[in-house]
């Protein structure tokens, strides 16, 4: 590596540890952190994943946070590290990809600035921090090492995808873009979409694909070695539930065009037309643009999967999308072609997901206020979502007012405040929509809260379902319009 480009590394990847910095010092606010907190904690007190605590995704996310005991500040310091990994290992990519220096400046700089901004919920925990480094550095692996050691670094490059996967399934999409990318290399000088063709096609494609084979045996290992542990627990039913069956549900309610699933079709059709064009022009793209476009294609069909437009989802498609910026500014003969379409995807983008970027200057003025005093804590706080200095407060209200062995309920979407008061909800359901959304939900948690004897159900939401928790329980506090319900015996 150049002095340059370890000089240009060292200052990038400073820039984004201290855009990445005042996220260290967030408050608990945010509600699916909250969720995972809790989760980490019930593991580290001996809960069983799923069968005991429950949220709907596979177990690696989990595993993250019970790691450090689901406490936010370490959580969010490994997920800046991690960050700061997936930044050098994209340099090391574009160095596989790009001839022109600037090029690969730029896209770097691109994806670091945009993976550390607030602007797509970088500075968030979140499933999609921790799925970029292995598949970035799966890309990396195979493209790096397609001669020396190829099977190996296939097998390991599958391992990480399973890694992602195992965060959370929309890796498949990532999976899936790099099987196709190793496929149309192997033959990237003779395929032909012709009829009189297809019988020695279809020849060689099953005489040759061991390594194909090698990167779905790296990325089915770990899930099956996860299936047999839950198995041992005797929670793989619910394991499969969260993990795989439950997103089914999920997916088709977003994307139903006049038949369940019917928009899905529509993009999935979109996606295999696209992919037959990049193998149609597959020459005139070279191989980087193939590894680029594929990938990129694939990551949209990600993002727009369950048709939500969650601006975290965004993250899954920065990766490629950096890359194609990159692919731009080295390849200029294919400006006609590349720039419009960097357009259109960029319209449809900022059109469905509204991404606010107003909130970036006021986002850091808040912490530097903070770090400055120039504001109380409480403000800083409200910065973030309004009821935060509430949950403060509700936790503060539940440490004075119980002992370690006493139990609590949340009405609420607030799963942080368990966190804050270091308690865990009695039962495996951890926030009000869990009881609601599953049948057996809310007779197994009244069961778990008369099993407790929990001595406060705290109702933050205000839903007519909290009625058939508090039979025994009556209004004793009203903290800013919160209902704390003590127990009566």
């Amino acid at each position: 590596m150049k002095k340059i480009e370890e000089l240009f590394l060292g200052i990038i990847v400073s820039v984004f540890a201290l855009l990445r910095l005042p996220s260290l010092l967030e408050p608990y606010w945010y509600g699916d952190e909250g969720i995972y907190q809790v989760i980490g904690i019930a593991l580290g007190q001996g809960r069983i994943l799923y069968s005991e605590i429950w949220d709907n995704k596979p177990p690696v996310l989990y595993l993250i946070y019970a790691l450090f005991n689901g406490d936010q500040f370490y959580v969010r310091l490994f997920s800046l590290i991690v960050g700061i990994g997936s930044v050098v290992v994209f340099y090391l990519l574009t160095g596989k990809l790009f001839k022109n220096l600037f090029a690969r400046f730029a896209s770097t700089t691109f994806f670091a600035v945009m993976f550390a901004l607030p602007i797509l919920e970088g500075n968030i925990a979140n499933a999609e921090n921790f799925m970029v480094l292995p598949i970035v550095a799966a890309f990396y692996l195979v493209i790096a090492f397609s001669s020396k050691n190829r099977f190996l670094f296939t097998f390991i490059a599958g391992l990480l995808m399973s890694f992602a996967f195992l965060i959370k399934i929309v890796a498949i999409f990532d999976m899936g873009a790099l099987l196709v990318t190793i496929f149309i290399f192997r033959f990237f000088e003779d395929i032909h979409l012709m009829r009189e063709n297809i019988h020695r096609q279809i020849r060689n494609i099953i005489n040759g694909l061991e390594q194909e084979t090698l990167l779905v045996i790296g990325f089915i290992a770990p899930i099956i070695i996860a299936i047999l542990y839950f198995l041992f627990v005797e929670a793989l039913p619910d394991f499969m539930r969260a993990s795989f069956a439950q997103n089914v549900g999920y997916v088709g309610h977003g994307n139903f065009f006049l038949f369940p699933m019917g928009f899905l079709y529509l993009k999935l059709a979109l996606l295999l037309f696209s992919i037959l064009i990049i193998i149609r022009y597959r020459k005139n793209f070279r191989e980087p643009g193939v590894l680029i476009l594929v990938w990129l294609v694939f990551s949209i069909f990600n993002a727009f999967f369950s048709q939500r437009p969650y601006t975290h989802y965004l993250l899954v498609m920065l990766a490629p999308f950096a890359l194609f910026v990159g692919y731009i500014l080295d390849n200029k003969k294919l400006l006609k072609i590349t720039l419009p379409l960097l357009i259109i995807i960029v319209v449809i983008v900022l059109q469905v997901f509204r991404l606010n970027f107003k909130k970036i200057i006021p986002y850091y003025g808040n912490f530097l206020s903070l770090v400055s005093n120039n504001q109380s804590v409480e403000s800083y706080q409200a910065f973030f979502d309004r009821n935060t200095p509430r949950d403060y407060k509700l936790a503060n209200f539940i440490k004075s007012k119980t002992s370690d062995n006493e139990s609590v309920f949340l009405w609420s979407d607030s799963a942080q405040i368990y966190s804050l008061s270091g308690k865990l909800p009695p039962g495996r359901y951890i926030v009000s929509y869990h009881v609601t959304f599953y049948p057996d939900a809310a007779a197994e948690t009244r069961e778990a809260i008369e099993k407790k004897k929990v001595k406060y159900i705290i109702q933050t939401k205000q839903s007519p379902e909290i009625l058939q928790f508090l039979d025994n329980y009556e209004l004793k506090y009203k903290i800013e319009g919160v209902n704390i319900y003590e127990r009566k015996s």
